[in-house]
């Protein structure tokens, strides 16, 4: 009996292991934004493998958390030009996070973000409660046309930084496509530019908030520079290798240990059968070892 029940047990595991193991190596990543989120969801599937990337428009309204937690495992969140649903936006993915999916925001979120005061932009509408849980505050001012690169000596080693040693951004066509953050308290700043903010302060390249429930990333710069600028010209560096890590790292659930996701309902099924079977099983041996029983 008691190799019995160490073999279902071993079945049990091993049918859970194979639920869990996609999630362990590819993520599903929904690529939320108001505009451009096509490109960049083609623009990513190109460059990096492992993962799924599908777009998804946000430009009228989030998907409620539901069918968010069913399409994805993690979001990439960014916006391009300023819009009024972006605070429902942001609720929606902070309900994502603080259910434990990671979340990686880029260049614009920072436009968008309440404290950005400066820019001829016009009044920022806010992330709701998303900017509770986020690495950076905004310097203000955001993404300024100034040229950014990688201060090569704030690297700190972390599979957010694996195989990253430089990065730059420059304007295009009069417009900056990174910087212009500040950490937040608690923030580790694993990457930063090597100019200030226009604070004079740390700019983040790479921001890492990691709280009990929420595993949010921040990645200073737009990921709409392919579309926009030429590679080696406008940008450059590492620049892709930057976010394979942040999907990596995403689909380890941030170094915390996976945790087995919902299972599909032919697999609890299966389980629900093998567990049933065992039982039967013991019971008929107790039965046989009855006084009276042959």
């Amino acid at each position: 009996m008691q190799f019995s029940l160490r073999l279902a047990l071993a079945a049990v595991i091993s049918l859970a292991s194979l639920a869990a193991a996609p999630y362990a190596h590819a993520a599903r990543v929904g690529v939320l934004s108001n505009r451009n989120f096509d490109f960049v969801a083609g623009d990513l599937s190109a460059h990096i493998s492992g993962h799924h990337f599908t777009a998804v428009d946000v430009s009228n309204g989030p998907p409620d958390l539901p069918t968010l937690m069913a399409s994805y495992d993690e979001i990439l969140l960014f916006e391009d030009r300023l819009f009024q649903s972006a605070p429902a936006v942001g609720d929606a993915v902070y309900q994502f996070a603080e259910a434990g999916r990671p979340v990686i925001l880029a260049t614009f979120y920072d436009q968008d973000r309440s404290d950005r005061s400066g820019q001829a932009l016009g009044q920022a509408h806010g992330w709701g409660q998303l900017e509770t849980i986020d690495p950076n505050t905004t310097d203000t001012f955001g993404a300024q046309p100034n040229p950014k690169s990688l201060n090569a000596g704030s690297l700190v080693a972390h599979p957010l930084t694996v195989g990253v040693s430089s990065l730059f951004a420059n304007p295009i066509a009069g417009i900056g496509y990174a910087g212009g953050n500040q950490a937040k308290p608690g923030t580790l700043v694993l990457a930063a530019w090597a100019q200030p903010n226009a604070n004079n302060q740390v700019d983040p390249a790479i921001a890492l908030r990691l709280l009990p429930t929420s595993c949010v990333m921040m990645i200073g710069m737009a990921p709409v520079l392919p579309l926009d600028g030429t590679i080696g010209t406008d940008f450059g560096g590492d620049y892709y290798q930057v976010w394979k890590n942040a999907f990596d790292f995403g689909a380890g659930n941030c170094g915390r240990g996976w945790i087995v996701p919902a299972l599909s309902p032919a697999l609890l099924a299966a389980m629900g059968l093998l567990l049933f079977t065992l039982a039967a099983f013991t019971l008929r041996r107790r039965g046989a070892r009855l006084p009276g029983r042959r």
